[in-house]
């Protein structure tokens, strides 16, 4: 087992791997920017290495920076949380040429699934369902023109190094193509340095549900049921739930099975994700697959008892996983609370907070790195805190879901709190009718200051 880990990430995720990492005897070493010096999982590492100023570019994503941390406090393993590096290839190689572990993929099977061009491949030869589309990238604007004809309109339009939205485009007609075609390549190159794009038939309406995987060195691979995400603003998750309301036990077994398939072609090491579309008459198409741990992998643990980031280290360290499928036995929510302001479009609310209390209670879990004093910087994602709850069933979870929003209270700055208890009441939420659609009909009201 590891001796030291290098946590390669900031806020609840990384006070998240710190607390695994005691619960197992291992030392940890917390990386952080100016910005972030007063966080608290820089108190609760048993070492921290400031890496730079506030800008991710020259901190959190300087590898060079944080390979020089890892070696003067002598840790033998990194583990990089969700988004910055996580999947990053070169990191992961550059990380096993100083023969520190990178806790998480290989650089080959990062760049095996970060490419979703080359990922659908693998995934259609291995017998997994992918969503009806053209082989390979488009070549250039004509070649689009005639793979949407091919497809049937409506079709969307992707970037092959995409991820959070960027590089999408919907096209419902043949005269949005040249629009959408130039944009979509423009942000594409902005954001990923790549403007390679593919097409697929665009599936109306769809549920957006997740496989969570893990595998090991010795070719051993279970899942651990599923996790809907289909309550989403432009690409990004709001609120995920365990099991799915609309999830069957045929769908779940065939979903389960795909997914083992994915994570055999691909030789899986570590947690990972395949995430999926679900139409309406319960058709699922792979859309991608995560190498990492995902924000709500906290759902799954709940249900099931079963601590992800532990199994991550262990399977990293060289340990064989359990090889169970696990199913869950209870129902968790998940709502993100974002510094954000629900009443003027989500705009982003960073600033100090001036009180902070905790909801508790059983059934009640909170992930955040936030407390009364703290200040949250302007240059990172404005998710500060996850609020999960767990009972026996979806009505109940609800229910102390409602419960424990009530009894959050972070004041100094606006957040994501009253949407949610707002959402909590919505007729088609407590139905579990939720496409990825929800929030373009969802009127959110604020409420009376």
């Amino acid at each position: 087992m590891f001796k030291k880990i290098l946590i390669a990430n900031r806020g609840e995720i990384a006070l998240r791997v710190i607390r695994t990492c005691k619960e197992m005897g291992i030392k940890t070493v917390a990386v952080y920017s100016t910005a972030d010096a007063e966080s608290l999982h820089v108190r609760f590492a048993d070492e921290a290495v400031c890496i730079g100023p506030p800008s991710s570019s020259d901190s959190y994503l300087k590898m060079t920076n944080i390979i020089a941390a890892a070696e003067i406090t002598n840790a033998d393993a990194v583990h990089p949380g969700y988004g910055f590096l996580s999947e990053n290839a070169k990191f992961s190689k550059v990380c096993a040429e100083h023969n520190i572990k990178f806790i998480g993929a290989s650089p080959e099977m990062i760049d095996g699934m970060g490419d979703k061009a080359s990922a659908k491949a693998t995934m259609i030869k291995a017998g997994v369902p992918t969503v009806p589309g053209v082989e390979g990238l488009m070549k250039d604007l004509d070649h689009a023109k005639e793979s949407a004809k091919e497809i049937g309109y409506p079709v969307m339009m992707k970037a092959t190094a995409g991820g959070g939205g960027k590089g999408m485009r919907i096209i419902r007609a043949e005269e949005e193509m040249e629009g959408a075609w130039e944009s979509a390549r423009q942000e594409s190159l902005a954001a990923f340095g790549n403007d390679g794009m593919y097409m697929e038939k665009f599936i109306e309406e769809p549920r957006h549900i997740e496989i969570q995987i893990a595998g090991d060195q010795y070719g051993n691979y279970c899942h651990l049921s599923e996790r809907d995400c289909s309550i989403q603003r432009r690409h990004q998750k709001l609120v995920e739930e365990t099991p799915s309301p609309f999830m069957t036990d045929k769908l779940r077994k065939a979903m389960g099975a795909a997914s083992i398939k994915a994570a055999t072609a691909v030789k899986y090491e570590g947690v990972g994700t395949v995430e999926y579309l679900v139409d309406k008459d319960r058709n699922f198409f792979f859309m991608e697959m995560n190498t990492r741990i995902q924000v709500e992998h906290t759902i799954t643990e709940e249900v099931i008892n079963f601590d992800l980031i532990k199994e991550q280290i262990k399977i990293a360290a060289g340990h064989k996983i359990s090889g169970k499928n696990y199913l869950p036995q209870m129902h968790a929510i998940q709502c993100r609370i974002n510094a954000e302001d629900p009443k003027n479009d989500f705009r982003p609310s960073p600033g100090a907070i001036t009180t902070y209390h905790s909801p508790g209670g059983h059934g009640v879990r909170v992930d955040t790195h936030v407390y009364a004093g703290y200040k949250i910087p302007p240059y990172y994602d404005s998710m500060i805190s996850k609020l999960i709850t767990v009972a026996q069933t979806r009505e109940e979870a609800i229910d102390k879901m409602e419960r424990a929003l009530s009894e959050y209270v972070i004041e100094g700055i606006k957040t994501t709190i009253p949407f949610h208890q707002q959402l909590m009441k919505d007729p088609l939420f407590l139905e579990g009718n939720c496409t990825t659609k929800f929030m373009e009909t969802f009127k959110y009201i604020a409420p009376e200051e």
